[in-house]
């Protein structure tokens, strides 16, 4: 198994090639109309025309869904109407809970922090009386340590250091033996449902994953990045997760 120099540092579309191969299929939501209220954020208007076209507030751009259970649904908007931008939403039809991530690419880099930002709300949908605890902020990933295999040549291991950062080593593929310490974000969704969310340093690219810890051991995801040729591009992951164990602070917490 070869393993490239530090300085053959690949570019988001390279290690990003066949990431979705693990990932779960994806839904049809043809019909369904849901209108999600988000907490100190936007109304969303959803109407899915088809297979892979959504009105959102009277705009159309194309999505995709995925079932993660058979409640819980994580969709993805790669916006075509607005350029590098991604809304990622999650919600479920019987709790009524949803949240939302917005992620933007920047029109320049500016030193220390990554190029592409992210906006996150928690909210409801008009399905019925919200139930369960409100989608927010979670500690519960600090100190895991898990594996992550999206294809057969794909596999990265994630450390979750603190509520602002994980660190992450690829193990098997374009990236092997690069590795680095990015910001994250974690909220939680349901039991066992977690919102992960990172923001590299070193190129443009973000991502926003919803981690099943609880049943499937199984993770969607999308990224938003600035591809080789430095033109934003969306992608589609997912994969199966593999828990390593995890440590616990006797005193001193992490951030």
């Amino acid at each position: 198994m070869s393993t490239p120099a530090e300085d053959e540092w690949r570019t988001y579309d390279e290690f990003a090639d066949g990431i979705a191969t693990y990932r779960l299929p994806s839904a049809d939501l043809t019909g369904r109309q849901v209108v999600i209220t988000l907490d100190d954020g936007p109304v969303l208007d959803l109407r899915f025309e088809d297979a892979k076209t959504v009105t959102c507030n009277g705009v159309q751009d194309p999505y995709d869904a995925v079932a993660v259970r058979e409640d819980v649904l994580f969709v993805n908007l790669p916006l075509t109407s607005v350029e590098g931008e991604a809304l990622t939403i999650v919600f479920s039809t019987t709790s009524h809970r949803a949240l939302a991530v917005l992620s933007v690419i920047g029109q320049e880099d500016v030193e220390g922090q990554p190029r592409v930002r992210q906006q996150f709300w928690a909210g409801t949908t008009d399905g019925g009386e919200a139930t369960g605890e409100v989608p927010g902020p979670s500690r519960d990933l600090i100190g895991r340590r898990n594996l992550y295999r999206y294809s057969p040549n794909h596999l990265y291991e994630h450390v979750y250091v603190s509520s602002q950062r994980y660190a992450w080593q690829c193990l098997q593929g374009v990236q092997r033996g690069h590795g680095d310490m990015d910001l994250s974000t974690v909220w939680k969704f349901a039991d066992g449902l977690y919102l992960f969310c990172f923001r590299e340093f070193r190129i443009a690219v973000a991502s926003a994953w919803l981690h099943d810890l609880g049943t499937s051991l199984r993770t969607t995801g999308i990224f938003l990045g600035l591809n080789g040729d430095g033109v934003s591009e969306h992608s589609t992951a997912g994969g199966h997760v593999y828990p390593l164990g995890s440590v616990q602070y006797p005193d001193v917490q992490p951030v």
